[in-house]
């Protein structure tokens, strides 16, 4: 078997034909918001801020990311492939056992990839009808088992009555679940969350209270701002995807922050289907 080939283009390679691509934002020009400069721009021109030298439209952005996780899975599957085939040839316990851990370690990896590429993908719903207290009670038991250890620090308080959604269940839950990922890891307060979903003004209207003992983010754009904030393995690409998410069901997410009560309040709102408007 032989070793697949791997070509990986590291940042610094990026950020080098950047800096060298004489790029810069199209002021009268048709090709995609770019248009190159002469070849003597970057002796003569004044010294261009980079951060802002550079426009790419979001739908390219997206393109590249989703493009680039691909083809980083698909090296990483070569990989996995490779040391399952080494551990096979390898006698040594040692030596399978440090093979075994490389193969969590590249597992892993790829399902961080497979989630971006999965929050950057486009958004196709099956809608289907479904009982408003089934959905909840299936949503309870999922976040049960996403989050076992936090299953003491939810209060749960559910009105829904006999109403009907018209849902792609699997997919909403995901965005519910991205929400309780998110309340449960930035600087939660102590408390549990608070949980309220009820029908009001023929729309289900579900409710997360978070303890917060400050909160300096702006919940103006919530979800509006993907790779705003970015740290290690986080993108700000959860709350984008429930905000599209709930869009496509024609609901809405918003958030504010509570000083009163010191909780952040994310609501997200389903409308009902029109028989049960």
């Amino acid at each position: 078997m032989r070793t697949p080939k791997t070509c990986f283009m590291c940042c610094g390679t990026w950020r080098a034909i950047i800096r060298t691509s004489g790029l810069q934002p199209a002021e009268k020009s048709s090709t995609r918001g770019f248009q190159s400069t002469d070849s003597n721009f970057m002796a003569t021109a004044a010294p261009l801020n980079r951060t802002d030298a550079l426009a790419v439209p979001w739908t390219d952005a997206v393109r590249f990311i989703r493009q680039l996780s691909h083809d980083l899975r698909n090296h990483l599957n070569a990989i996995e492939l490779q040391s399952a085939y080494i551990s096979e040839c390898e006698a040594t316990a040692e030596t399978k056992a440090e093979i075994d851990r490389l193969r969590k370690m590249l597992s892993g990896l790829r399902s961080a990839l497979q989630k971006i590429s999965e929050e950057l993908g486009e958004l196709g719903t099956n809608l289907i009808a479904y009982r408003a207290s089934d959905f909840v009670e299936d949503l309870r038991k999922t976040i049960a088992r996403e989050f076992q250890d936090k299953n003491g620090e939810i209060d749960w308080a559910m009105d829904t009555g006999p109403a009907m959604l018209q849902i792609d269940p699997e997919l909403l839950q995901q965005a519910f679940i991205e929400v309780f990922s998110n309340a449960f890891q930035h600087d939660r307060g102590k408390g549990a969350l608070r949980i309220a979903c009820k029908i009001d003004r023929n729309r289900l209207v579900f409710t997360i209270r978070e303890p917060k003992i400050r909160f300096k983010s702006s919940t103006h754009n919530w979800g509006r701002e993907p790779l705003r904030h970015i740290t290690c393995g986080h993108y700000g690409l959860g709350l984008y995807r429930v905000r599209a998410i709930m869009e496509a069901h024609g609901g809405d997410m918003r958030a504010q922050y509570d000083a009163t009560g010191s909780e952040l309040v994310t609501t997200l709102i389903l409308p009902l289907p029109p028989e049960e408007s």
